[in-house]
């Protein structure tokens, strides 16, 4: 449990959603689908793409912007920046760094945490941590993805699920006002490594004409595989930290899942015995953005008054690795 003697607040939160919105009726236009096959099997009704110009960085930049606006703190304060990302905008220097560059903050930390869809769950930890030490004050944590950038638009078991945008947060010590982060519990399970991963592109398969013509810099996945997993990792950790924390599933005001497939949430639903309308749920205008999936639905919980002062939220994700997470939040 997060210690009473050094509490962390999110003080403001926002998301950035790109122009371009493609439905399922444009996907089948191109792809062998169609609108009643995807949203039978998924939820999704439409998916947001970024242009050329909307890069990670900068679709992180413009959240991080609405997020510092909403806490009422200036670029200038910020200690500390951390963005989960599994599409930043190259291998090196951090997208951390670029949207510290955008902002005009000099000096504070940066760095990239990749744990794919748990990303934003994992960047939170590690910003609370470094607050709790003392020696930084205010965090900006970002969830921001291109997937489109890595998509095969010739797979039609992947590339229907997938969406672009970024979501944020502001994370402080230094205030009394804010939602008090309760807990977090974290895990992966490097064995799974396959079932969802892009194999091309870093130092084991470097971009050659072979690995471009064997497409493997696409995103690839094993999806009966990754939906069983998914549905018992996210049920187990939502389950664990509620236990650790002494917390009934019926003592939720709000579950902010990641947004992945309906089917997996309501296996969650289910296996926790709370209703799917205690569910946050955006999947159908969004798809799945990753590590920006459960920033940006909190955003817009937040904005919508979905989240009243007292609530007690539940964050749960899983992603590829495998990894997974879950954090209490008292709004």
């Amino acid at each position: 449990m997060i210690s009473a003697q050094r509490s962390v607040k999110i003080t403001g939160t926002g998301s950035y959603a790109p122009r371009k919105s493609l439905s399922n009726d444009d996907l089948a236009k191109f792809v062998d689908t169609s609108d009643e096959w995807i949203f039978a099997r998924t939820g999704i009704k439409e998916r947001r793409i970024a242009d050329e110009e909307e890069t990670a960085s900068a679709m992180g930049t413009s959240a991080a912007r609405v997020a510092l606006a909403e806490a009422d703190l200036a670029p200038e304060s910020v200690d500390v920046i951390v963005v989960a990302t599994m599409t930043p905008d190259m291998l090196f220097p951090s997208t951390a760094c670029l949207i510290q560059n955008d902002l005009g903050i000099a000096g504070a930390v940066c760095l990239d945490v990749e744990a794919a869809c748990s990303g934003f769950l994992y960047a939170m930890e590690v910003a609370t941590g470094l607050l709790q030490t003392g020696r930084y004050r205010n965090a900006l944590v970002v969830g921001t993805e291109k997937l489109s950038s890595i998509l095969d638009w010739e797979d039609r078991s992947t590339c229907v699920l997938f969406g672009d945008g970024a979501g944020a947060a502001v994370l402080s010590s230094d205030s009394s006002d804010g939602a008090t982060v309760i807990d977090f519990k974290l895990g992966a399970d490097g064995s799974k490594s396959d079932v969802l991963s892009m194999p091309g592109g870093g130092s084991s398969i470097p971009a050659t004409q072979d690995s471009l013509a064997a497409r493997q810099h696409f995103l690839k996945m094993r999806g009966r595989e990754v939906f069983k997993l998914a549905v018992k990792v996210m049920g187990q950790v939502a389950l664990d930290i509620l236990e650790q924390n002494d917390i009934r599933p019926d003592q939720l005001s709000c579950v902010v899942p990641h947004q992945a497939n309906m089917r997996i949430i309501d296996s969650i639903s289910s296996r926790l015995g709370i209703p799917i309308e205690r569910f946050f749920l955006n999947l159908d205008k969004y798809g799945n953005t990753s590590a920006a999936s459960i920033p940006i639905a909190l955003d817009e919980a937040a904005r919508s008054g979905r989240l009243k002062s007292g609530d007690t939220v539940l964050l749960v994700a899983f992603g590829a690795g495998l990894t997974w997470g879950a954090s209490l939040v008292k709004w």
